[in-house]
This record gives structure tokens, sequence and C-alpha cells, in this order.
């Protein structure tokens, strides 16, 4: 056989190969507007509420990207529809208050379910409050990041995308200051 016979067959090959590439992305490039529909309205199932006690606001102070702060997580209790327990002292939430007003915060705590699981939940938000004049309200949400034990019965948290909502209950005299965090697994 001579080398132009290679050099064919390998030419061939090529054009196979690129024809086949090109196929291939055109495919995807008209059904991207199909995918791109389910992002439209994505949907959301509860996982649990979290009574989360928090301790005295630790004032860092001025850093170079804000106001740094530190809130203590304290304890609390959490409860959804498959799962239940309590939240263990020894968290934090650290916060940086940015030169724009917004407030973006980094929790890390634990949480130990009714049949003794531990869980590690990584909360990380943002708040805005808006300024005099400024279309529209409140704004806080989060993306939560849960990680349970492989050979646990909760595996399947590790298996999700999760959000956050976060409210600050108007206190009765002598309560302990909580916040309520809504865990929601994105479908």
């Amino acid at each position: 056989m001579s080398f132009n016979f290679f050099k064919n067959r390998i030419g061939t090959v090529a054009l196979v190969l690129l024809l086949i590439c090109s196929v291939h992305g055109f495919a995807q490039n008209s059904n991207s507007e199909n995918s791109e529909s389910i992002y439209r309205d994505f949907k959301t199932e509860l996982m649990w509420k979290a009574n989360v006690k928090i301790g005295t606001m630790i004032n860092v102070g001025e850093s170079k990207r804000g106001t740094r702060r530190v809130i203590p997580i304290t304890g609390g209790t959490f409860s959804g529809p498959k799962i239940k327990g309590e939240v263990l002292p020894g968290g934090e939430d650290w916060q940086l208050v940015r030169p724009d007003g917004d407030t973006e915060l980094y929790a890390r705590y634990l949480m130990k379910t009714d049949d003794g699981t531990v869980l590690q939940i990584l909360n990380k938000a943002l708040m805005h409050a808006p300024a005099e004049g400024e279309e529209g309200g409140f704004y806080v949400k989060s993306v939560i990041d849960i990680e349970a034990p492989i050979e646990s019965s909760y595996d399947y948290l590790n298996h999700a995308l999760f959000l956050g909502t976060l409210e600050m209950p108007q206190l009765k005299p002598n309560e302990e200051p909580y916040v309520i965090i809504g865990v929601y697994k994105v479908l």
C-alpha cells in the first residue's frame, strides 16, 4: 500500500469526525432555547425550618472590604417533613457589611438529627435593604451547602442544591435572640 492511500484514509476519517462534531454542535445549539426554558420557573421543596439561636455580635471593625463582624451560633432546633433535630452550639456567622451597604453572611455550623447524624451546614447569604426611593423591598436569600455522612440515611442531601431564606422574628421580652432559616431543595 502506498503512502497516498494512508493519507487519503486519514483525510477521510478527519473529515467524518469534523462532520460528526459539527452536526452534534448544531444539535446542541438548536436545543439551547428548549433547555434554557427549564430554568425559567424553578421549583423548590421545603426541607426544614431552623430556629437558630445567636449570641452577642462581635464587631471586628473596618477592613479593606468593609465592616467585619461575627455572630456566634449558640444552638437551636430544626424540623421538616422528613428530618428534625438540634442546631449544635459552636458555629459562627461571619458577616461583611460592604461599602455599598449590602451585607454578605457566611455561616458555618453543625446540626444533629434526632437519630444522631451530624450534618455540616455552610450558608452563604446576601442581605440588601433598599435605599430611600429605591424600588423593591428588603432582600435576603442564601445558597446552602449541606454535607451529610455518606453511609447515613441523609446521604440524599449530598446530591442536591439548596436555597435558603432568613427571617428575623420580633422577640418577646426575655426571649433569647434567634433567626429562622428556611432550607429548600431545588427540584
